[in-house]
């Protein structure tokens, strides 16, 4: 994935709690700011938008300087060419979706877009020919906010802010949102600042992953990566951490699908819930670490399904518990295992040690990578239709 356009933030604003104080450049496509509620996520990314009106220092996109404030400049929010979706939406209410999605017209237009090419993909993408007549009164949490994004990128931004995407939605609709922002993801070329606390959400969409911490950045770099450091791994688990991986479907049966693991050709095979996608498909699998269990031999009469051959490659203390991190498959993130301390010395776990580990089918969670196999309306509809995800 190419470089997108350089953005470069040194700010600081006191807040009730704390000052947030950050300074970060980014050239990656997708950005993720993650944290705990009253992190500081969200100011930084008003900020950002110019909706804070008392921060100090600097921002700067691409070769425009939209805040210095030594130079006493401040580019007002409507002139820095920015999409921006908070948490709730936001929406006209006394439009239908199609009205909603043309409100930026002026500014598309103004900036040189060709605005009815960019409305008919936006709907393409976001599949949102079957809700153009309908009020937004009517929408369900996630249309509403598949509609407020595609308000957003009607307008022909050069940078897209969403604040929390999926934060009001409810676990299932999370899973039928996600393959949307994949899309845009992808289809999209644009740099995309994503706030959120949701670690399936950061590590399915991000690139680059900046932790914030009482305002200020506590980590930063890969976004698996980042998760699986001791000190940022209880963070994220509290907010429902998942290991999650790429994976390929090689077979479905009447109950459950079988994936490959990695690029689908060399890895293991897992037993999963089944899975709408053809064979062929590609999707991701998660797995909650605290679900995988750990043996040294191949285990024998279990109801777990999976069994998966690994090799440690690290152990790390985090909070009351400790992590264990193994590569599974060639082309494959390593899959985290939260064990106790007893368990590692009774099992005589260290880094080298080659073990199997255990996955239960009702524990994994599909996400269909919307962008790689994109289903019909149908199959992504909140109304009545199949999720993209399922728990057997």
């Amino acid at each position: 994935m190419s470089d997108a356009e350089p953005l470069a933030v040194q700010v600081r604003l006191p807040l009730d709690r704390f000052e947030l104080a950050v300074d970060f450049a980014t050239t990656h496509r997708v950005t993720g700011i993650f944290g705990t509620s009253g992190s500081g996520k969200t100011t930084l990314l008003e900020t950002v938008a110019g909706l804070r009106r008392g921060a100090r220092g600097s921002v700067r996109f691409g070769g425009e300087t939209w805040l210095d404030t030594d130079a006493r400049m401040r580019v007002p929010p409507e002139r820095r060419g920015i999409g921006y979706v908070p948490q709730d939406s936001l929406l006209f209410p006394h439009l239908d979706v199609a009205g909603n999605l043309k409100a930026g017209r002026g500014r598309a237009v103004a900036g040189g877009h060709d605005f009815d090419a960019a409305v008919q993909n936006v709907v393409r993408v976001l599949d949102l020919a079957p809700l153009l007549a309908r009020s937004v009164r009517t929408l369900s949490g996630g249309e509403r906010q598949r509609v407020a994004l595609g308000r957003a990128l009607c307008s022909g931004p050069r940078l897209l802010l969403l604040d929390e995407p999926m934060a009001s939605l409810d676990a299932a609709l999370r899973r039928r949102v996600l393959p949307f922002l994949g899309r845009v993801q992808a289809e999209f070329a644009l740099p995309i600042l994503l706030v959120s606390h949701d670690p399936v959400e950061v590590q399915a969409l991000c690139d680059d992953l900046i932790v914030l911490r009482d305002g200020r950045v506590a980590a930063r770099g890969e976004p698996r990566a980042v998760l699986r450091r001791p000190d940022v791994f209880p963070m994220a688990e509290h907010e429902g951490y998942q290991n999650l991986l790429p994976a390929v479907v090689v077979e479905t049966r009447a109950e459950t699908s079988r994936v490959r693991l990695g690029d689908g050709t060399r890895g293991p095979a897992l037993t999963v819930p089944r899975s709408a996608l053809p064979v062929g498909g590609r999707l991701m699998v998660g797995i909650p670490a605290d679900e995988v269990m750990l043996a040294l031999e191949p285990p024998a009469g279990i109801s777990a399904r999976n069994a998966v051959p690994a090799r440690v490659e690290s152990v790390a203390a985090a909070g009351a518990f400790h992590l264990v991190t193994a590569r599974i498959a060639p082309g494959a993130p390593p899959l985290v295992a939260e064990v106790t301390a007893d368990a590692l010395v009774d099992l005589g776990i260290g880094e080298g040690t080659d073990l199997y580990l255990l996955l239960k089918t009702s524990a994994i969670t599909l996400y269909e990578d919307a962008a790689a196999d994109p289903q019909p309306a149908s199959a992504a509809s909140e109304d009545g239709a199949a999720p993209a995800a399922s728990a057997g």
